[in-house]
């Protein structure tokens, strides 16, 4: 009974001393601060969520410097629930969750710092949901204006047509929800859409397929910015097992 239990406890040991040691940051020049979200009525809540957590837990466990901006229309709390409008005559009822906004469109174009230096988003996160097929003209004008502006611009599922509309994605790859496939091309017909794929990077612009693919966008992102090893820990920490290959879609065929 004894040498069973020492034996245990022997192969136990790779597993415990295996444990994961928190990495250093590997890029320490020009690392983002401000996070920008933008959110719309109707928006699909794990677009924004997802890739929020994914930031969440980076900043906790890195204590990085950071903080983050909701941004929308109006100050009032934004739903995810649908709203019925002749683009959007879906069934649905009044489940849905809120988000509260932290600055309008209006104030984020000319929010400055205490210096009286503009205090420009690095980091834009533009999610999808029933609401990109609404006009959202204020949203589209926003991303817009601050393109030229940002370091970085993070599309999740249906938000890469706010950017195909904008015009950013004018002659660049990109990808989008792979169900509404049809649609959402057609409001970039300039863009040259990549069918199968998770995400896709194109110069400072990432976009990412549907819905749960803002989460691994998220992560490739945080590789490409703060390296490798970080997503990889910081994906650990949350039990998430990531996609690592971009190219690798099977809804691309499922929904084809």
């Amino acid at each position: 009974m004894r040498t069973s239990l020492y034996a245990s406890l022997l192969g136990a040991l790779p597993a415990v001393m295996s444990i994961p040691v928190q990495p250093a940051i590997s890029n320490t020049t020009a690392l983002p601060v401000h996070f920008g979200l933008l959110v719309f009525p109707s928006f699909q809540a794990l677009d924004v969520f997802g890739p929020m957590d994914v930031l969440n837990t980076f900043s906790l466990l890195f204590n990085s410097t950071m903080h983050l901006s909701v941004i929308a229309k109006i100050l009032d709390p934004v739903t995810t629930v649908p709203q019925r409008t002749a683009r959007m005559n879906m069934t649905h009822n009044e489940f849905g969750q809120k988000i509260v906004p932290t600055i309008t469109i209006k104030d984020a174009l000319a929010a400055k710092k205490k210096d009286g230096t503009p205090d420009d988003i690095d980091v834009l996160i533009v999610p999808g949901g029933g609401g990109t097929r609404e006009p959202i003209l204020d949203e589209i004008d926003f991303v817009r204006t601050m393109y030229p502006k940002v370091k970085y611009i993070i599309s999740v599922c249906t938000g890469a047509t706010i950017l195909a509309r904008s015009g950013i994605l004018d002659g660049r790859k990109a990808t989008t929800n792979k169900r509404s496939w049809v649609w959402a091309t057609s409001t970039g017909p300039k863009v040259d859409w990549v069918h199968t794929a998770r995400w896709v990077e194109d110069g400072n612009i990432w976009s990412s397929s549907g819905i749960s693919a803002g989460i691994d966008v998220t992560y490739a992102w945080l590789g490409h910015v703060y390296g490798e090893e970080v997503a990889n820990y910081v994906s650990m920490s949350s039990e998430y097992k990531r996609w690592i290959n971009s190219t690798e879609d099977p809804f691309a065929a499922i929904w084809s």
